[in-house]
């Protein structure tokens, strides 16, 4: 039974089509890498899952209920569905662990454990303003995953880090995956964060799916040349 259904999604963004009629399926616990080139239509693509962004036609459905969009409620987002940006977004000047305890809706014994797993526990008197950005992009994932979602997307998790930094997020997603049974869809352009980790595999080109399937199909059998360079097959 699938938990999420996109269903002939499209955006127009000022006259320009950003999305072309987007349809899939995700059963629970599901892993789905995301590529594409730049602009091709990613992001947007994510947060009108999450309900940050409202589509122009179509409909997004998650666990039987429509997920509604920002014209349509006071507080845009779904409860269950988690999106973690690419900028690292944290409210400045605050400690951390305040800004954790506005998002908390989990045991104090799990959300130890968490901090734990995303490797901030030593960072939760610090300051938002004195940290690095690996530190950031950390405190911001265990902002997303401690409001307990079921679905959670990634946009560019590793982008905007160093070596050093991005090793360690790695090991952190393996770890809460190891761990947990969440469905989740992941943004990269690197090929190699996503193709020994993805159930499936989607390329957007220009707001259109060029390619749907198992990873190892796509790898095995890109459908044209612009796939191939996309999972770096070229």
């Amino acid at each position: 039974m699938a938990e999420l259904i996109v269903d002939q999604i499209s955006r127009t963004e000022k006259e320009r089509v950003t999305l072309h009629e987007i349809s899939f399926f995700m059963k629970k616990g599901e892993k789905f890498g995301l590529m594409g080139e730049t602009g091709s239509g990613k992001t947007t693509l994510l947060k009108i899952i999450a309900g940050l962004i409202q589509p122009t036609t179509g409909s997004v459905t998650y666990q039987d209920k429509r997920v509604k969009g920002p014209d349509e409620v006071l507080l845009p987002g779904h409860p269950q569905i988690g999106y973690l940006s690419q900028h690292f977004e944290l409210l400045n000047n605050y400690y951390v662990e305040e800004i954790l305890e506005m998002h908390n809706k989990i045991s104090d014994e799990a959300a130890g454990h968490l901090y734990k797993l995303c490797k901030i526990d030593h960072l939760l008197r610090r300051r938002t303003n004195q940290l690095s950005g690996g530190e950031r992009q950390r405190i911001s994932l265990a902002k997303t995953l401690i409001s307990n979602p079921s679905l959670l997307l990634l946009d560019e998790p590793f982008s905007n880090l160093d070596g050093i930094n991005k090793k360690i997020i790695h090991q952190v997603l393996a770890d809460i995956f190891n761990e947990t049974s969440l469905t989740c869809i992941m943004v990269s352009h690197n090929p190699d964060e996503l193709l020994s980790w993805a159930d499936r595999l989607m390329i957007l080109k220009e707001g259109k799916l060029i390619q749907m399937d198992e990873t190892q199909s796509v790898q095995s059998s890109p459908v044209n040349s612009y796939v191939a360079q996309i999972i770096g097959k070229e």
